[in-house]
C-alpha cells in the first residue's frame, strides 16, 4: 500500500532531513539548484514544493540518503500524487524531481538518476481550460470602464493591451513607459517575456489610442524607465509609482467584469490572452500569425488557448433527425 503523499514540512530552499543526512555536497547543489540553472520565479516556486514534497515523503518512507534512492520510490511519490491531483501535477511535479536528481548527479553526489526511467502519468490536452470572454462581453467589458478617470484609463489600457497583443500579464504589468514606442506612424508593444526574450507587437490602432490617452492622464510620458501600469492609491484615485501586481490586476478585472454584469466563472488574466487568440481566428486569422504575436514556441500552444470552434450552433444541432 503506498502512502498518501503529505505536504512538504519544507519550504522551498529549507534544507531536508534527507538532504542533510547526505553530506555537505548534497547541501550545496541543492542550494544551487534552486538559483543556478532555474532563473524563472515562478518555476523556482514549483519545483521548490515538488523537491520539498518528495523528500519527505522518501523521508516518511524510511530513506535517510540520497544514494539509497530507487526508481520504485519515485514512481511510488507520483502514482499516490496521481490519488489527490490531476495527471498535469503529476508530469511536472516528476520533472522536477527528475531535474533535481540531475543536478546531483551532475555534482558527482549520486552515481545515476533513479527518476530517469520512471513515466509520468498519461496528460493529453486538446483542449486549454482557461475561460473565454466571448466577443460581445468582451466589448462590454471594455465599453463599460469609465474613461473620466486615470484609474479607468489604466484599466482599459490594461486589459486591452491582454486582449489585442495576445499579452501575458505578468509581461503586461513589466512594461515600463519606453516599451510602448513609436515605430513610423504607428506605435509598438514590447514585452518582456520568459527566459528574459523580448517581444514587439504592432499596437492594434484601437489600443493605441488608450495606452495613448492613459499616459497622457497620468502625466507619465517623460517617465521613460517608470513604469507603464502603476498601482493606485487607495480608493484616492491617484497612482504611484509603484508597478501594478498581476494579482491586482486580477482583482481589478473581476470587479470590472462583475461591474459589466459579466458572469464568466473562473475568469482569470489568461482569459483576455486566450479571448485575443480566439478572437483572431474567428475572425479567419492564421494560426502561425496567431503564433508569432503570442510568442509562443509551439502552435499547438496556441491552439489550447483558440476556441473558435468550440460553439454548437442551433443549425447544426438541427441536422439531428430521429
Amino acid at each position: 500500500m503506498i502512502p498518501a503523499p503529505r505536504e512538504a514540512r519544507a519550504r522551498p530552499g529549507h534544507l531536508p532531513a534527507v538532504i542533510a543526512a547526505t553530506g555537505p555536497e548534497a547541501e550545496e547543489r541543492f542550494r544551487e539548484f534552486f538559483s543556478v540553472p532555474i532563473r524563472n520565479l515562478h518555476t523556482r516556486r514549483a519545483y521548490g514544493r515538488a523537491v520539498a514534497d518528495f523528500c519527505a515523503a522518501v523521508e516518511d518512507w524510511g530513506v535517510h540518503h540520497l544514494a539509497a534512492l530507487r526508481p520504485v520510490h519515485v514512481a511510488a511519490h507520483i502514482e499516490a500524487l496521481g490519488r489527490g491531483h490531476a495527471p498535469a501535477t503529476g508530469k511536472q511535479r516528476l520533472a522536477a524531481i527528475r531535474a533535481f536528481l540531475d543536478w546531483m548527479v551532475l555534482g558527482q553526489v549520486i552515481p545515476i538518476n533513479p527518476a530517469a526511467s520512471v513515466r509520468g502519468p498519461r496528460h493529453l490536452v486538446r483542449r486549454g481550460s482557461t475561460p473565454v470572454l466571448p466577443r460581445d462581453d468582451a466589448r462590454h467589458l471594455l465599453e463599460g470602464i469609465r474613461a473620466d478617470t486615470v484609474v479607468g484609463l489604466r484599466d482599459r489600457a490594461l486589459i486591452g493591451l491582454m486582449i489585442y497583443s495576445f499579452a501575458r500579464v505578468g509581461a503586461a504589468v513589466a512594461m515600463r513607459v519606453a516599451d510602448f514606442r513609436p515605430q513610423g506612424r504607428r506605435w509598438s508593444v514590447r514585452l518582456h517575456e520568459k527566459g528574459s526574450v523580448q517581444h514587439e507587437v504592432p499596437a492594434h490602432h484601437t489600443l493605441e489610442a488608450w495606452v495613448l490617452d492613459y499616459i497622457d492622464a497620468a502625466g507619465i510620458g517623460e517617465d521613460r524607465t517608470g513604469w507603464l501600469f502603476r498601482s493606485a492609491e487607495g480608493r484616492t484615485g491617484r497612482l504611484t509609482e509603484r508597478p501594478l501586481l498581476a494579482r491586482n490586476a486580477l482583482h481589478m478585472l473581476r470587479r470590472r467584469a462583475s461591474e459589466a454584469g459579466i458572469a464568466v466563472p473562473g475568469l482569470c488574466n489568461h482569459s483576455l490572452r486566450a479571448t485575443g487568440i480566439t478572437t483572431y481566428m474567428a475572425a479567419g486569422g492564421s494560426l502561425e500569425t496567431a503564433q508569432a504575436i503570442a510568442g509562443h514556441a509551439s502552435p499547438r500552444t496556441t491552439q489550447l488557448y483558440d476556441r473558435s470552434g468550440d460553439r454548437v450552433t442551433l443549425d447544426e444541432i438541427e441536422r439531428i433527425i430521429l
